[in-house]
């Protein structure tokens, strides 16, 4: 299992949210990344899907978590991940391609939106906290 974690939403740094508080204390930020796809405002916050298009990227924090099946147990329930939610779920944890800031590639979990985007705004920047 990978220790590494890509956000690109309300887990970045400097949200002051209890999630995003509980991820900054246990794991290591190791910079800014991105990886390829489109985002969406869902709501207040946003939603990643997969995209093949060269110039679709999303924008976030990677980090390496300390304790990667106890952290990713409490982000999966935070996201709504499991049999005890709503089928289909809101998100999918999967594992994808991240591209550091020096440009080299690590695998890493993220959270990939899981319902249609249809009557939802793109945000084309790939920013979240810059629509």
């Amino acid at each position: 299992m990978s220790d590494r974690i890509f956000v690109y939403g309300t887990l970045m740094r400097g949200f002051d949210h209890p999630m995003s508080k509980l991820l900054a204390s246990d794991a290591e930020f190791l910079g800014e990344a991105s990886c390829r796809g489109r985002l969406y405002m869902i709501a207040h916050y946003p939603g990643l899907l997969h995209s093949h298009v060269e110039g679709d990227i999303v924008h976030g924090d990677l980090f390496r978590m300390h304790d990667p099946d106890r952290l990713l147990a409490v982000l999966d329930d935070y996201e709504s991940i499991g049999p005890q939610y709503e089928q289909p779920t809101l998100y999918l944890r999967e594992m994808l391609p991240v591209t550091r800031g020096d440009g080299s590639v690590v695998q890493a979990w993220t959270y990939i939106y899981n319902r249609p985007v249809s009557e939802t705004k793109r945000i084309k920047s790939g920013r979240f906290l810059v629509p």
